[in-house]
C-alpha cells in the first residue's frame, strides 16, 4: 500500500512593522526635510565673521548693561508698565465681547446656517493669520501712535483664538439638556444660556485667563512699532544706546510675565 505524498511546508511569515510603501514614504519625507533644511541654511546667509565675533559682542553688551539704571523706572518704565497692563486687559475684554458671538455663529449645532458658519470661520481665521505686530502697524497708521492702536491690535489678534475654542466647546456640548429645553418650548437664547453656557463656562474663563496672560507678553513688544506700552521705553533706550536702561526694561518685562503666570494659575485653581 503506497504512502500518501507529503504536503510541502508553508513558507515562514516574517512580521514587518511597516510596509514597503510606508518605508518609501518615510525615506521621501526625510529627504524632503533634509533638502528644506539645506535650502533654508543657504537662504539665511550666515556671515562667518559676524558669527565668530558674536560672543565678544554679547559680552560687551552685557558689560554695558551693568549696573542697572534703577532710577529709570520712576522716570518712564513705571507708567509704561501700567499702560501695557491696561492695553492687555482692555484688549482681552474687547476680544471676548467679539469672540462670543463669532463662536456661536461658527458652531454648526447652535447656528445651523452654513453661510453664517462660513463667514464666522473666515473672520476667525483672518484674525489668527495676522500677527499682532502687523495689526499694530495697521492701527498705528490709522489712529496714530499710542495705546489705542496696541489695544485694538491685541483685541483683533485674540478674537480668532478665543472664538475658535468657544466654537469647538459649543460643538462638543451634550445634546440632552438642549433637547429637554427644546421640548419645553425654550427660545433660542434660553437654549444657549441654560443649555450651552453652563457646559462651556469653565473652559471659556480658562481660555480668557490664558489669553490675557499671552496678551501681557505680546503687549510688551508692541511699543517697538509705536503702539504704546513698555515697548516704547525699550525702543527708546535701544535707540539711544542706554544699555543699563535696556537691562531695567528687560528685567521689568520678565518680572511682569512671571507675576501674570502666577496670578493666572492662582485664579484657575481657586475660582474656576
Amino acid at each position: 500500500m503506497s504512502e500518501p505524498a507529503a504536503t510541502p511546508a508553508a513558507a515562514p511569515q516574517t512580521w514587518q512593522r511597516r510596509s514597503m510603501g510606508q518605508r518609501l514614504l518615510r525615506y521621501a519625507l526625510g529627504l524632503f526635510i533634509m533638502a528644506a533644511i539645506v535650502q533654508a541654511a543657504r537662504t539665511v546667509e550666515v556671515i562667518p565673521e559676524f558669527l565668530y565675533d558674536a560672543p565678544e559682542q554679547m559680552g560687551d553688551m552685557l558689560r554695558r548693561m551693568w549696573p542697572v539704571d534703577w532710577s529709570y523706572f520712576g522716570q518712564a518704565v513705571g507708567s509704561a508698565l501700567l499702560e501695557t497692563l491696561h492695553m492687555a486687559t482692555l484688549g482681552t475684554l474687547l476680544s471676548l465681547a467679539l469672540a462670543l458671538p463669532l463662536g456661536v455663529m461658527v458652531a454648526g449645532n447652535v447656528t445651523p446656517n452654513r453661510l453664517l458658519n462660513f463667514v464666522a470661520r473666515v473672520l476667525l481665521v483672518a484674525s489668527r493669520s495676522v500677527n499682532s505686530l502687523v495689526w499694530a502697524l495697521l492701527f498705528v497708521a490709522i489712529f496714530g501712535p499710542g495705546p489705542l492702536a496696541g489695544m485694538l491690535a491685541i483685541a483683533l489678534r485674540s478674537v480668532g483664538f478665543v472664538g475658535k475654542l468657544v466654537g469647538e466647546a459649543l460643538e462638543q456640548a451634550p445634546r440632552g439638556p438642549i433637547e429637554a429645553l427644546q421640548a419645553a418650548g425654550a427660545t433660542r437664547f434660553a437654549q444657549i444660556w441654560y443649555g450651552y453656557w453652563p457646559h462651556i463656562k469653565p473652559s471659556f474663563w480658562s481660555v480668557a485667563l490664558l489669553r490675557w496672560d499671552i496678551n501681557v507678553r505680546e503687549s510688551g513688544v508692541l511699543g517697538l512699532v509705536g503702539a504704546g506700552g513698555i515697548g516704547v521705553a525699550l525702543n527708546t533706550a535701544i535707540d539711544l544706546f542706554y544699555w543699563d536702561r535696556v537691562a531695567l526694561v528687560l528685567i521689568t518685562i520678565f518680572a511682569v510675565v512671571i507675576a501674570a503666570e502666577v496670578l493666572v494659575l492662582w485664579v484657575r485653581k481657586r475660582v474656576i
